[in-house]
């Protein structure tokens, strides 16, 4: 039976993939638990700490599918430990190599080694999807470089942009995400063997023998110290997540408002048999756009969440760890959701070009008033201009006139320039500044394609 939106029939394909649901499976979950204890054992064994035999059942056994999956969930009824998965383990593996299992070990070294190798299956897929959104804006920065739009601030026209300017900013920003996710794996893909406290007592002169072999075996880098109480590995991860939902969030929403029906620059994919309202057939609602957003909200939530889990007391603290347990899975299955939709907007985002270019007359050349300011300031000072020429916008917007004709009225506008110069100065394909060239400077950044 399911009871959450992630494991829906019904929602789940709005909330999560089939892909983060298998990482966060129970069975997975399960399975690299035994990883780490058979990673364990094999470094054990190799040391001679505990019999070659035990060693080899331990191993040998380290299957999910051996095990009654649905008994560890009865056993954690009255325990929050690893000792669930040990009583449903001992039960398969013969010659008494139950009595060998997580030897050395405590219960968080297992839980936070398993939570890790996770979070590295996790990671590689987040990345891609990342990589893949980042591709698609440099294929839309190239391609649209030259087409003029309105750029906008405070909701409003602003100057000139073209769409490839705006698509570059966004692979500007996905690039950087690439760097964060590549940059936090030293700190992230670290494993956890440190016995009770911490201090590897039990094993004596061995501990660190083994927490290498051990950490060898998982591909994981070892700890310079327990990181038990210490979450702030945790909470980097979650919290770049978190900026990646910032910017997929931000770029949908961009989406979403050049779609509106006054606008009608951009619209996300739509294909026949995508049907926007029950009651009004002719709706094509940025519905995916909005789902995009609903879920970045949430993953963005997580953050100080995760932040709050690194309050940690002594040497351990399981309701950390059990905040975590939550929260890690649940960022991962929405912003999987969230990236795996962003990259279809992003590769099949529809673009109205013809549309942008008769937007860019809304104002009737309002919006070319600064071009005309500059112009008019090397004649007379850039102070005295802005004013003469706030004063004519003004007006031209309140009689709702042409800033041309509004200029061209205007005597002391008219002593510096021809008709044809201010033709000029009013032509939003003159005034697009270097819009072109901080494409390029994005696009030679561009990773090679493999």
């Amino acid at each position: 039976m399911n009871s959450t939106v992630i494991d829906s029939q019904v929602f789940g394909p709005l909330f999560s993939t089939q892909e983060m649901r298998t990482i966060f499976s129970d069975k997975n979950l399960v399975q690299k638990w035994l990883d780490t204890e058979a990673a364990l054992a094999k470094a054990e064994g190799t040391l001679g700490i505990i019999p070659q035999e035990a060693m080899k059942e331990i191993c040998s056994k380290a299957n999910a599918d051996l095990l009654d999956i649905a008994s560890i969930g009865e056993f954690y009824k009255s325990s929050i430990t690893i000792v669930p998965l040990l009583k449903a383990f001992k039960n398969v593996l013969d010659n008494n190599a139950g009595e060998f299992v997580h030897w050395g070990a405590t219960s968080q070294d297992i839980v936070d080694t398993g939570l890790v190798l996770q979070i590295r299956e996790a990671h590689a897929v987040l990345l891609k999807k990342v990589q893949q959104c980042e591709s698609a804006c440099y294929v839309l920065a190239e391609k649209y470089k030259h087409v003029v739009m309105a750029g906008r601030t405070h909701v409003q026209h602003a100057l000139p942009i073209t769409m490839g300017f705006k698509a570059a900013v966004w692979a500007s920003e996905f690039s950087r995400h690439v760097t964060r996710l590549n940059e936090i794996t030293p700190r992230l893909f670290v494993g956890q063997f440190s016995g009770a406290v911490g201090t590897l007592a039990s094993l004596e002169t061995e501990g660190l023998k083994v927490q290498e072999l051990m950490m060898k075996e998982l591909k994981l880098n070892a700890p310079d110290i327990a990181w038990h109480s210490a979450r702030d590995n945790i909470a980097e991860f979650i919290n770049v997540l978190a900026l990646v939902a910032g910017t997929i969030g931000k770029v949908t929403r961009e989406v979403l408002t050049l779609q509106r029906t006054e606008i009608g620059e951009l619209e996300e994919p739509f294909f026949m048999g995508k049907v926007g309202s029950s009651t009004m057939p002719h709706k094509r609602n940025p519905q995916v756009c909005e789902n995009v957003i609903a879920l970045t909200r949430s993953v963005r939530a997580l953050a100080p969440l995760a932040v709050e889990a690194m309050n940690c007391e002594n040497e351990r603290d399981w309701s950390c760890e059990i905040a975590e347990w939550d929260f890690v899975q649940r960022a991962c299955h929405l912003l999987d959701a969230a990236l795996e939709k962003s990259v279809d907007i992003l590769e099949n985002l529809m673009v109205y070009p013809e549309k942008m270019e008769k937007n860019l007359n809304c104002l009737k050349g309002l919006m070319l008033s600064e071009s005309v300011m500059m112009h008019l300031g090397a004649k007379m000072g850039r102070l005295t201009a802005h004013e003469i020429v706030y004063t004519i916008c003004m007006d031209a917007f309140e009689k709702d006139i042409a800033m041309q004709d509004a200029l061209l009225a205007h005597p002391e506008v008219m002593q510096h320039f021809t008709t044809d110069e201010i033709k000029q100065m009013l032509n939003p394909h003159n005034y697009i500044g270097l819009a072109t060239t901080f494409v390029d400077r994005v696009l030679a950044k561009r990773p090679a394609v493999k």
